[in-house]
């Protein structure tokens, strides 16, 4: 096996960590509502609380992969969210809690650059469907570990323990990156792509609707998936009425299906678009059916016994993931090489937003009796204003986006 796959699997087990770090709250939220009284309202702030500092340092984050590289910025980072996660085991209050989180997010913010960012100058356009699945596998994968685990550590030994086993466990991740990981991938010049920020035609990009199709895109897919991972842990307890241990198998099943079948449509995607001759086109059509499915979980809302819920679950979760992963292969493929790092910070910022925005308007939607109704129609709604986003877009309108992004004529991919 090449080093760069070796490489993949630790942004795939570096992601996993990271996603189960920020969905922790969500797990432990009922207990910590109780220990501390907190209302639904409060609630929502702590669980959006981590979104703030993680969308505000995206183009910071993506500048700084951009110039020094990804081996020590993630591995600082790595350290620094681990002992904040670790923190919130200590905490005596909502104080606590928000500040830590605040650092949470502000060190993940690295991730998800630093992975992209390999990825896109290590693999090939038509190729890099694989490891992107492998990667979203990961953010599938880290909920469904920490939905499963957490819930478990909870029952037994509570919340607090829940934290501190898993902030401080993650550590062992960190030799491994640092004797592995590349050492200059982040300044490497991709000579055929490679143009100055001052040279970017603003103008241009702005006024085409493939920009702002594929930024509300990120935003309603994102606000659908961010929903998910923080207040459908609740949902299921105050709504459906599983316990704390019942709702970690039930979350946690659509979560690893969906991890599996990301990787296998990544490669089948990869396969197609080879073959089709029009990589935009592949991707995009992917994406959309994949958004488009998402749309399940409305089903919920006419489906009022338990037994439809891990079926439902399944299916809407699955769908969001293939979704997902032909996003960010599209998002890659939409930006030269040399700018992937601050392409992504800017998608990140747009999908952070909505994670900032899901848990606080849910929280307020929902009030002192947790009625769901509401808030999961509209959380079921945005992933299929996503793929129609998408679909307006349209591969040629990416392509275009594209080429103004290089300053070249229309690239044939």
């Amino acid at each position: 096996m090449s080093r760069r796959w070796v490489v993949v699997g630790f942004i795939f087990a570096g992601i996993l960590i990271s996603y189960i770090d920020r969905g922790n709250l969500g797990i432990a939220a009922p207990s910590i509502m109780r220990e501390f009284s907190f209302a639904p309202s409060q609630m929502g702030v702590l669980l959006s609380a981590f979104f703030w500092t993680y969308a505000i340092f995206q183009l910071p984050a993506g500048a700084i992969v951009d110039r020094f590289g990804i081996r020590m910025t993630y591995a600082a980072a790595f350290v620094v969210w681990s002992l904040a996660s670790a923190g919130i085991g200590m905490s005596r209050g909502m104080t606590d809690i928000l500040l830590l989180r605040l650092a949470l997010g502000l060190a993940e913010a690295v991730g998800p650059i630093a992975s992209l960012s390999f990825i896109r100058r290590n693999f090939s356009v038509a190729e890099i469907g694989l490891p992107t699945a492998i990667y979203i596998a990961g953010q599938n994968f880290g909920p469904a570990a920490g939905t499963l685990l957490g819930t478990q550590l909870i029952e037994h030994f509570g919340w607090r323990a829940m934290f501190i086993f898993t902030g401080l466990g993650a550590l062992i991740w960190l030799p491994g990156w640092v004797a592995l990981a590349p050492r200059d991938d982040g300044r490497k010049k991709d000579s055929a792509a490679a143009i100055p920020l001052g040279g970017l035609p603003w103008r241009e990009v702005l006024s085409m609707k493939a920009f702002w199709a594929t930024s509300l895109c990120i935003f309603l897919s994102s606000y659908f998936w961010y929903f998910l991972l923080t207040w459908v842990p609740t949902y299921l307890t105050a709504s459906r009425g599983f316990s704390i241990a019942e709702m970690g198998r039930v979350l946690s099943v659509p979560l690893f299906v969906m991890a599996v079948i990301n990787i296998v449509a990544g490669s089948i995607a990869d396969r197609v678009a080879k073959r089709a001759g029009s990589v935009f086109r592949v991707r995009v059509s992917f994406c959309a059916a994949g958004y488009f499915g998402s749309g399940a979980i409305l089903l919920l809302l006419i489906l009022p016994g338990r037994e439809a819920v891990l079926p439902v679950l399944t299916l809407a979760v699955c769908c969001t993931g293939i979704g997902n992963a032909n996003y960010w292969a599209l998002s890659q493929q939409a930006a030269p090489a040399n700018l992937v790092g601050r392409a992504i910070g800017y998608l990140n910022t747009i999908s952070q937003l909505a994670g900032a925005a899901a848990p606080l308007i849910t929280g307020w939607i929902l009030g002192p009796e947790k009625q769901f109704g509401v808030a999961l129609a509209i959380a079921g709604i945005c992933p299929v204003l996503a793929a129609v986003s998408l679909l307006v877009a349209g591969p040629g309108g990416l392509e275009r986006m594209r080429s103004s992004l290089a300053g070249t004529a229309a690239m044939e991919i």
